[in-house]
This record gives C-alpha cells, structure tokens and sequence, in this order.
C-alpha cells in the first residue's frame, strides 16, 4: 500500500504556496507556488493527484487574539471550492507568523539583498512548509519511551 502524503496549503490573494509531506509524514518540504489565476485549480488538483495527498493543511489567518482574521471567509471559499474539486480531507491550522518565520529563515540563509528580492514569492512556499510541519509535529505520535 502506497503511503499517502499531506499537502500544505499557504493561500494568497495572488500566490498560493504549497508544501509537501514526506510519505511517513514526518518532515515538510516547500513544493511550489502556484499564482492564484484561472489555471491555478488544474495545476493544484494534478499535484494533488500525482503526489499521492489525502489531507491538506490550509493555513488559517487568524488575529492575535486567535480569532479569525479578515482574510478567514476567502480561505474558507477556496476550501469549500477544493472539497468539490478533489475528495481529500482538508484541516484548518494557524498560520500567524508563518511569513515573518520564513523571512527570518531567508536573512538567517545568507543570500545577498537582490537574490532576496528576485526570490520573495518563494516565501509563500516556505510559509506552507512551515505551517505543515507545525502540523505535522503538534498531530505525529510519538514512538518514544
């Protein structure tokens, strides 16, 4: 039997960052960013499919005070559109601070001021590689003593 994978869902406005599960579900990895435009729900159900996803983990902007933020009811239709494109449990999780922790990751990496600039959208990517892995450690189980 095939390991299924979870697929992290970072949306945006105008890009969606996705993250990828190994198939033991133990590590995320950015994938890619898909620019939130007509062709966007054929490109993410194909990477759905061919990566073999059961759940994804889409990122729920929530306040500081853990309500839901003004962007809540746009992530919550895009859910409702992927449940009746693909029939993959989808799981909301708390994406605060998920974009200031990948800029922190880009300074901390070294690269120069303009390959920062140049590679700026890849941080929605990293955000869902982050939000995931939040996931994926807080829902594991634990095989130590």
């Amino acid at each position: 039997m095939e390991e299924k994978r979870v697929l992290g869902i970072d949306f945006g406005t105008r890009r969606i960052g996705l993250a990828l599960s190994d198939p033991l579900r133990i590590l995320a990895t950015a994938h890619s960013i898909l620019e939130n435009n007509a062709d966007m729900w054929q490109k993410l159900v194909g990477i759905i499919r061919r990566e073999n996803v059961d759940l994804a983990v889409v990122g729920m902007p929530l306040t500081l005070k853990g309500e839901r933020g003004s962007k809540a009811e746009e992530v919550q239709r895009f859910v409702e559109v992927l449940k009746q494109r693909v029939s993959i449990e989808v799981v909301y999780w708390d994406e605060r601070f998920t974009t200031m922790i990948a800029e922190r990751y880009r300074l901390a990496s070294g690269i120069g001021r303009k390959a920062r600039r140049t590679s700026k959208h890849e941080l929605d990517a990293v955000a869902a590689a982050i939000l995931l892995q939040g996931f994926l450690d807080r829902t594991k189980n634990s095989l130590s003593c």
